[in-house]
């Protein structure tokens, strides 16, 4: 009697966790909207005439589905703590499996993105020297 009274504890803990992990995850995704929308806003005013930085606004936006994504994987490995079915394991190795390529391939484009950077400051500062 006394181990059901605690795995019905143990269960509404897990619920509760999971469920506010899930909110933070919808809020990582709403926010990270509303910020890389600003950010397009932005950048379309100081690129007018220019192509446009398409990919800045992109990792933006990939870096707040990455967090979102961290926090949605926290919960299912929650979720998966208490009599886990086939089902619950097969989503939980699924996101975990999304979440790792995301992560990898936003961090080789932001490495890109961060040298072409610098690359763009170094031609900018050649041609500002040879000018003056």
């Amino acid at each position: 009697m006394l181990m059901e009274a605690l795995e019905r504890g143990l269960e509404q803990v897990v619920m509760m966790t999971t469920f506010v992990l899930e909110a933070i995850s919808v809020l990582c995704i709403v926010v990270g909207l509303v910020k890389t929308a600003r950010l397009w806003g932005v950048l379309r005013r100081q690129s007018y005439g220019q192509g446009f930085p398409f990919n800045q606004v992109r990792l933006a936006f990939g870096s707040w589905l990455a967090l979102a994504l961290e926090f949605q994987l926290g919960a299912d490995i929650l979720g998966t703590t208490v009599a886990p079915t086939v089902q619950d394991l097969a989503r939980l190795g699924m996101i975990a499996v999304i979440r790792t390529f995301l992560n990898y391939f936003l961090g080789k484009e932001m490495e890109m993105e961060l040298a072409l950077d610098r690359e763009r400051i170094t031609q900018e500062q050649l041609r500002q020297g040879s000018a003056g």
